[in-house]
């Protein structure tokens, strides 16, 4: 066996979403052979990939039937986030994906969702970030169980930067860690976007492979200004299955995929698809109707990244401080883990075809 022979075997190998041989991607490195013993690692395009397996069954067999049958093979996977940020004078250079949490109305457990994807992220190796917008009912501190706590200043340079607080190995920022929860936030539109700028430009997030962003409920000024001020990677649309939520959703879609913002849709993630009781978790009830969103992401096209159950420990765990991805029933982790790996392999995707880094500019 020779290097060169191997990797020849191994251009029959493809990265199952990118299309193309691994070896093209330069994803193989580090091959050692001695005698019929081979090892080499791969180097995934997110640490949240869920095809690991099939890419690694695919080597030994390619190995096996082009290079040497009796090979015994040694496959270690790394991983190395990429990006589509190529400026490095750009708003938060350091921070590879900026992915924005969407939802066409309230009371769809759209922070949920953020929070357990960011948990989800990380839990795979992945450098993450979460940074609660939602300036008039900001949750994360609640979900996280850091209520009461201030993040400190430090200087960078000659400027004065925010420290996110860190908590589960995820970086958080809020407002709801600024100001007394009991105070109403009462801020006209040019106030609340200009707290959104503050939050993206003076926090220190350092490097980041993810940064996760959950957003208001809605369509409106926050979400245009974050899209004019950072590189936004991509979205995720938070719905249910019921018609009110999908009807909503439709709009948040809509607003970003027109012309003018050329924000890319990450995918669709259903909440509170079917309940299921401790008790009796094979049976599922569709309590708020059953895979509207599914249809949804059909009819426009986009992913599909998964269905999260309505389970009493996501909310429980929300309520507690230790979200469900932290300590939680089986069912709600795997739901959580899947679609955070299908979401990771869209932004791969969307990484891999894009390549000028742009703004979105709002047409008025």
């Amino acid at each position: 066996m020779t290097e060169a022979k191997l990797l020849e075997a191994l251009k029959n190998v493809q990265e199952p979403d990118l299309g193309r041989d691994i070896v093209t991607l330069n994803m193989v490195k580090d091959v050692v052979i001695e005698s019929n013993y081979v090892s080499f690692t791969i180097i995934l395009t997110t640490p949240a990939c869920p095809l690991k397996d099939l890419i690694k069954n695919d080597c030994v067999k390619a190995i096996h039937q082009l290079v040497n049958k009796d090979a015994v093979v040694n496959i270690k996977f790394t991983a190395n986030t990429i990006s589509n940020r190529q400026d490095p004078h750009t708003i938060l250079p350091k921070v590879k994906n900026i992915i924005a949490v969407v939802s066409g109305k309230g009371g769809v457990g759209k922070s949920t969702i953020a929070s357990n994807f960011a948990l989800a992220l990380a839990k795979d190796g992945a450098k993450v970030g979460l940074l609660d917008a939602d300036i008039y009912g900001p949750s994360i501190p609640i979900m996280f169980g850091v209520r009461g706590e201030r993040p400190k200043m430090m200087n960078v340079g000659e400027k004065g930067m925010i420290v996110p607080l860190e908590k589960y190995n995820i970086k958080l920022m809020s407002i709801g860690l600024l100001i007394d929860e009991k105070n109403a936030v009462v801020w006209r539109g040019p106030m609340a976007s200009s707290a959104i700028k503050q939050f993206v430009s003076e926090v220190f997030w350092d490097e980041l492979d993810y940064l996760v962003i959950d957003m208001p409920p809605g369509t409106g000024d926050i979400h245009l200004t974050l899209m004019q001020t950072v590189p936004v990677t991509g979205i995720v649309v938070v719905t249910t299955p019921q018609d009110v939520a999908l009807a909503d959703a439709k709009k948040a879609i809509a607003m970003f995929g027109q012309a003018q913002l050329r924000v890319p849709i990450i995918g669709l993630v259903e909440n509170m698809s079917y309940f299921v009781a401790e008790e009796l978790p094979a049976n599922k009830y569709y309590i708020f109707g059953k895979e509207g969103g599914k249809r949804l992401a059909e009819e426009y096209d986009i992913p599909f990244l998964g269905q999260i159950p309505l389970v009493q420990n996501i909310r429980e765990g929300g309520d507690s401080g230790v979200p469900v991805m932290v300590q939680g029933d089986e069912i709600s982790r795997k739901a959580f883990s899947e679609f955070a790996g299908n979401a990771a392999r869209s932004i791969s995707m969307i990484n891999s075809n894009v390549k000028v880094e742009k703004v979105a500019e709002v047409v008025a």
